[in-house]
């Protein structure tokens, strides 16, 4: 099972998106020679140019690569590679229900150009037992059998968009294996561009270790989120609360409140888990009402713009509404699930005129606008509704400009104005 030298210096990864093109370009770093596989044929016309579409790798980074760094729509170009990584997107259907699509149509395509001796590495976060029960039996419709003609493995993907204190080199990197001989060789391969690797038994564990950190946000971020709404109720501002509980030394860890949850894994994964273990009669409420919680939140907020313009004698209808940060959260332009679209639906259907300012997200096609500067933005607004607080955010000018601010992501905690109402 062990591939010749010339493929150990060769990877592919399949899924060039927030978690793929990063891993590409960091194996490519370490002088690896990487061949990206992306369904996109504008993804990999971009990656032909030199042009980045991740913000968290620059053109120039990208540009550096590019001799390692090639991009296609082929699978028959993996089968060179020693290692393969998929990174597809694992999203929910309409159902909210896993939706494997990607990865499946991923596997399929692979196990048609799969060789003796690859490793393959799954790094979508997905529930346990999908490495062993989905992804190894269609890799063995090639006829090649997953442990022993080739080594299979799940590593989950731990990339957080915008942040530049952890990287993929510093962040430890979980791994299980099909078998002790698959986790070893994947093992070696992350070890190329990981300084930790955490071993773990089996590719179940790494499923469940994945879901577990993204869990354990959802369940405290719902919990602060219900105790905002309490606070609402009970007129106590819970920006003081947690600014106040923050200060206990030991047994506290401080989440903050917000509008709803954004990305790809905090909105997703706890209905993978969920769904997963009803198969087992083991009902998760805990989990489950966590992430109904976080859902309820983009229509809790609707209506504290509602009750804010009321208080200040105005209707949503007809209302000019600034929308401050529609990103899902600070310091980048990712849209996937971002609270500040559901706002924005339904404040429309209630009649709002709406503009927005987003330096990281040029235009919103859905609606028709494009970001505005922020003195446009507040000009002539009858209230500013900030979702999402972006670096270097003009919190004065804001204070200054708007008759009614709404603010759901404390950037306004310790202003004391009569026309700033906050979360």
């Amino acid at each position: 099972m062990t591939p010749g030298h010339n493929q150990d210096s060769v990877v592919g990864v399949v899924g060039l998106g927030y978690v793929g093109l990063p891993l590409a370009v960091a194996l490519a770093e370490a002088g690896l020679q990487v061949i990206g596989v992306d369904v996109d044929q504008r993804k990999v016309d971009a990656l032909a140019a030199g042009e980045s579409y991740i913000e968290d790798i620059s053109s120039e980074r990208l540009r550096s690569v590019s001799r390692r760094l090639n991009a296609s729509k082929r699978y028959a170009d993996l089968s060179v590679a020693g290692t393969v990584v998929i990174a597809v997107p694992t999203p929910l259907n309409r159902n909210r229900e896993p939706d494997l699509g990607p990865l499946l149509a991923s596997g399929r395509a692979l196990a048609t150009v799969l060789v003796r001796g690859q490793l393959i590495v799954l790094e979508s976060t997905t529930y346990p037992g999908t490495t062993r029960e989905q992804l190894a039996p269609l890799l063995e419709e090639s006829g090649l059998a997953a442990g022993r003609d080739f080594a299979l493995a799940f590593s989950p993907e731990r990339i957080d968009p915008g942040r530049t204190d952890f990287t993929m080199r510093n962040t430890p990197k979980i791994v299980g294996g099909l078998t002790d001989a698959c986790r070893q060789r994947a093992v070696a391969f992350y070890s190329q561009i990981c300084d930790e690797i955490v071993e773990v038994s089996t590719p179940e564990a790494a499923e469940l270790a994945k879901l577990l950190e993204n869990v354990f946000r959802s369940v405290n971020i719902a919990l602060v989120n219900e105790l905002a709404m309490l606070g609402d109720r009970m007129g106590i501002d819970i920006w003081e609360v947690v600014d106040a509980a923050s200060s206990k030394p030991y047994g506290f860890m401080s989440f903050e409140p917000g509008p709803g949850l954004g990305g790809h894994c905090l909105p997703v994964d706890p209905f993978y888990l969920a769904w997963k273990a009803r198969e087992y009669d083991v009902p998760t409420e805990f989990i489950e009402l966590a992430g109904e919680v976080n859902q309820k939140m983009p229509f809790f907020c609707v209506e504290k713009i509602t009750r804010a313009l009321n208080d200040h004698s105005k209707p949503v209808r007809g209302s000019r509404i600034a929308i401050i940060g529609v990103a899902y959260k600070g310091g980048v332009g990712d849209l996937r699930e971002s609270p500040a679209l559901r706002i924005m639906a339904l404040l429309d259907s209630l009649g709002a005129d709406l503009v927005y300012h987003d330096p990281y997200v040029p235009e919103l096609p859905e609606h028709d606008l494009r970001s505005q500067s922020l003195a446009s933005a507040l000009e002539g607004a009858d209230a500013a509704v900030i979702v999402t607080r972006h670096p270097d955010l003009d919190i004065d000018q804001i204070i200054t400009s708007a008759p009614l601010i709404i603010d759901f992501r404390g950037a306004t905690r310790g202003i004391a104005a009569r026309h700033v109402v906050r979360l």
